[in-house]
């Protein structure tokens, strides 16, 4: 897919063009995503008592909260290339605000297990998030759009963890009984979520040009047919081998953020015997990383590939990776809260840099079935944490211990980054194009060296 005019910078304080637009839209749309998504997370404490859940049915609700994503993702990829992010944002964000807001109707382990279920849909946002910057930034700025845009989408996995007992706490301060307040509660994300929707198809656009029905007919884009299709798109990423070691790459590094957004707050409550705002606020803080890390990991993507191209990018994903998966070994071995909060923050640097750094190499693996590929490393993430999901769900193990084998599983799956590989051809190409990027960068500069 060759699309014109990407921005080859960001103008962070700007509103005023189309992938500024989308850049600030998706990030916050994502945002507000997370927030549906993991919203009942930090109050799982509360929920536990009043439904009469187990360890393992919670640990079920764990992985069908990140289950269904991976199905969704893998479609919602193909669907962005054939309509376009902008409709599919639309429709994802509407349509995924009705389980979030009728959650508050189960009253049985099974009903909350299909809220969780059909609220996991809405994780497939990050794939739209992810394709809407690619196609709107150019090479030299596009591991720093994706890798901020899904930060500070990220993030609403710490404002959630933080937010939601205090928007409970307010509930109840009005006199709600406790097991109302819970489910009073999701219908502020849900509705927030509708509003977004609305917003999306309003104010952005699918391409820097137009919109993709547009662009068909003018000429300026391929019909979604042919070797366009959803069907040929996705079967030539399937094919790919690079796009699965980013599958189990992105597993084990997003996996493991859902995996720890959903037992942080239950296992700071448990095992440091905090109360829930307590531990909330230090599960919070995991998540809100997210404002700079994931950022810094699309960063370097860029700037090790200024030196090494595309195999900077490889390198620098594999260094992140391993990090991660030693940093997560340490925060399971602490047993004084202070310092677990301080290496589960190194862990947390480490975990989104990775992320930053994958999705600063996906952009140049298939460019004519980019979608496709986005989807299948996005749903990646999931499945890594629907794997993860088994470790906390079992009897026999701690929490503690699930963390250590999750870690040393990370250090593991490091090694396939150094799977993905590119030709002589397509590294000097993308260099090519990097340099350009860069050349109209220092051109804009100069034809305008104060900017919004």
């Amino acid at each position: 897919m060759d699309i014109r005019n990407k921005a080859s910078r960001i103008r962070l304080f700007s509103f005023n063009t189309p992938q500024m637009r989308a850049f600030h839209m998706s990030w916050f749309a994502f945002h507000v995503c997370f927030f549906g998504w993991f919203g009942i997370a930090p109050l799982m404490a509360v929920v536990r008592d009043d439904l009469g859940l187990t360890k393992t049915q919670i640990g079920n609700t764990i992985i069908a909260s990140v289950a269904i994503t991976v199905i969704v993702r893998l479609a919602i990829g193909v669907l962005c290339d054939r309509i376009g992010p902008r409709k599919a944002y639309t429709w994802l964000l509407c349509l995924g605000s009705l389980p979030v807001m009728c959650i508050g109707f189960a009253d049985s382990f099974e009903s909350f297990f299909l809220a969780r279920l059909a609220i996991g849909a809405i994780g497939a946002s990050f794939v739209i998030t992810q394709y809407h910057t690619s196609v709107m930034f150019g090479p030299n700025v596009v591991g720093t759009a994706n890798a901020t845009t899904a930060g500070w989408g990220n993030l609403g996995g710490g404002t959630t963890q933080m937010l939601m007992p205090l928007v409970m706490a307010g509930l109840l301060m009005l006199g709600v009984e406790q097991t109302l307040g819970w489910r009073l509660a999701m219908v502020v994300p849900g509705i927030v979520l509708f509003l977004t929707g609305i917003a999306y198809y309003f104010f952005t656009q699918d391409a820097p040009d137009g919109n993709f029905s547009e662009l068909r007919e003018r000429g300026e884009l391929p019909k979604a047919e042919k070797e366009y299709s959803m069907r040929a798109t996705f079967g030539a990423a399937a094919r790919d081998i690079r796009v699965w070691a980013l599958f189990l790459v992105y597993g084990a590094c997003f996996g493991v953020e859902l995996t720890i957004n959903n037992v942080a707050a239950i296992y700071f409550f448990d095992h440091f015997d905090l109360d829930l705002a307590t531990a909330g606020l230090i599960a919070g803080l995991f998540g809100l990383m997210n404002l700079f890390a994931r950022t810094l990991g699309g960063v370097f993507s860029d700037l090790f590939a200024r030196q090494s191209g595309l195999k900077g990018r490889v390198r620098w994903l594999f260094i992140a990776l391993l990090c991660e998966g030693v940093a997560l070994v340490g925060f399971a071995q602490m047993e004084t809260l202070a310092v677990a909060i301080g290496i589960m923050l190194v862990f947390s640097l480490f975990v989104q840099m990775a992320e930053g750094a994958t999705f600063g190499i996906v952009p140049f693996v298939n460019r004519k079935a980019l979608g496709a590929v986005a989807g299948i490393v996005g749903a990646g993430g999931n499945a890594g944490a629907v794997a993860a999901g088994f470790l906390f769900r079992s009897e026999e193990l701690t929490y503690q211990e699930g963390l250590m084998y999750l870690g040393m599983g990370v250090i593991v799956i490091s090694l396939f980054a150094l799977l993905v590989r590119f030709s002589a051809a397509t590294e000097a190409e993308e260099s090519r194009a990097y340099d350009a990027a860069i050349a109209d960068r220092k051109q804009q500069s100069e034809q305008q060296p104060v900017s919004a």
